[in-house]
């Protein structure tokens, strides 16, 4: 008899389940287990053929994240967790070249098969985001795997949402010995300054890595506006391929600043501004002579109820950048939102083009990189979308 209790689903051919989608929403269950929110559980079909095992809570919509598929019944102890980790640490650190970049997405939650957890790298530090009580559960093994790794200090990171949403008590801690801030993180050979406690998510946006190199690629001789900065790395990029002037907006100063700072580290005097003002508004009156303009808004659409205000947002941040933007210029646009999908976000740039009655043409389609894969099983896991747009 398994140790695990065991969630029964209503259908014995659920697709969802087969096709090794991880979430098992709470319509799709026939017989919930005898267990507490984040205990590890067996799931298996209305025949009680085993599918798999998942991180249970009977509270949400999503009743059970399913960690793994298997029809064998097993356990899950240290070992287990990590050999899981460690063979996530193997290829992900394959990747790169450490001299040249030393912060990535270790696991990248349902897309590195390991829902409920997001482990980002900043040289020797691992941050380490619990998304849900299972994991919490796992937090002292998931500590000291990351030390065995080799990595000298881990950072528990805690967001106040999740306590509130997923019954995560756990506060932002140290499980290492503390490190000074800020860390210093080379990437693509670009230096810059990172705060894991005090910064956004996680202390910084690894996801925009390669399509940062691709604006520094594109940058050379160019005027670049890079809008909500946060601390500077589209700019960076742009310095370094050679721009003329960068711009850099964001309306939090404690980011500003940090961006001054990065762009000191990096390059002492360059050609560079800093304004620390709303989006829209600098938007409205800014100059009409840039080559390169750079929207990567934060997550306008937090839930499905947002979705139309969200997009509302998209659509009018892209139509003023498309009226001002110099012609013959560029724009690299961004959203993040889990809600906006790939098809309903280019609608939306449709949408402005069509409003700001200029030429726009796509000339790249941009996501996220390689360290943050996307399980094909799971297509939320694909949340960054993004476009290359050419005006006029």
């Amino acid at each position: 008899m398994s140790q695990y209790p065991t969630l029964v689903l209503k259908s014995g051919r659920d697709r969802s389940v087969i096709n090794r989608h991880p979430w098992i929403f709470s319509g799709a269950v026939k017989e919930l287990p005898k267990a507490n929110t984040g205990n590890i559980i067996r799931v298996t079909d209305n025949q009680h053929t085993l599918l798999g095992y998942g991180f249970f809570d009977p509270k949400s919509q999503i009743t059970c994240r399913i960690f793994e598929f298997t029809k064998e019944e097993r356990s899950f102890d240290h070992t287990y967790w990590t050999e899981k980790l460690t063979a996530i640490h193997t290829w992900k650190t394959a990747l790169f070249d450490p001299k040249q970049t030393n912060a990535y997405r270790l696991v990248h939650a349902e897309g590195d098969h390991f829902p409920g957890i997001i482990v980002d790298i900043y040289d020797d530090t691992a941050v380490v985001q619990i998304l849900i009580k299972g994991t919490e559960n796992l937090k002292d093994e998931i500590g000291s795997i990351l030390l065995n790794l080799g990595f000298s200090y881990v950072y528990f990171r805690i967001k106040q949402s999740t306590g509130k949403l997923e019954d995560v008590a756990e506060q932002s801690h140290w499980y290492s010995e503390p490190r000074s801030m800020p860390i210093e993180i080379i990437e693509n050979g670009i230096r810059m300054l990172v705060d894991v406690k005090k910064g956004q998510k996680t202390g910084f946006f690894l996801d925009q890595r390669e399509n940062r190199r691709i604006v520094g690629e594109l940058s050379k001789g160019k005027k670049v506006l890079n809008t909500f900065s946060y601390t500077g790395g589209f700019s960076l990029y742009a310095l370094a391929g050679g721009a003329t002037l960068v711009d850099s907006v964001d309306s939090s100063a404690a980011a500003i600043e940090l961006c001054d700072e990065n762009v000191r580290l990096a390059f002492g005097d360059a050609p560079h501004r800093s304004f620390t003002e709303d989006v829209f508004d600098f938007l409205k009156k800014m100059e009409t002579d840039y080559d390169i303009i750079i929207l990567d808004p934060p997550a306008f659409a937090k839930n499905a109820r947002s979705v139309e205000n969200a997009a509302k947002g998209y659509k009018n941040l892209n139509l003023q950048a498309m009226r001002k933007i110099k012609n013959g210029g560029l724009i690299f646009t961004f959203s993040c939102s889990q809600h906006i999908d790939k098809e309903l976000f280019r609608k939306i740039v449709f949408g402005a083009a069509a409003d700001a009655a200029r030429p726009v043409t796509i000339l790249r389609q941009l996501t996220q990189p390689e360290d943050h894969p996307i399980n094909i099983f799971h297509p939320e896991s694909e949340y960054l979308k993004g476009l290359l747009l050419r005006v006029g």
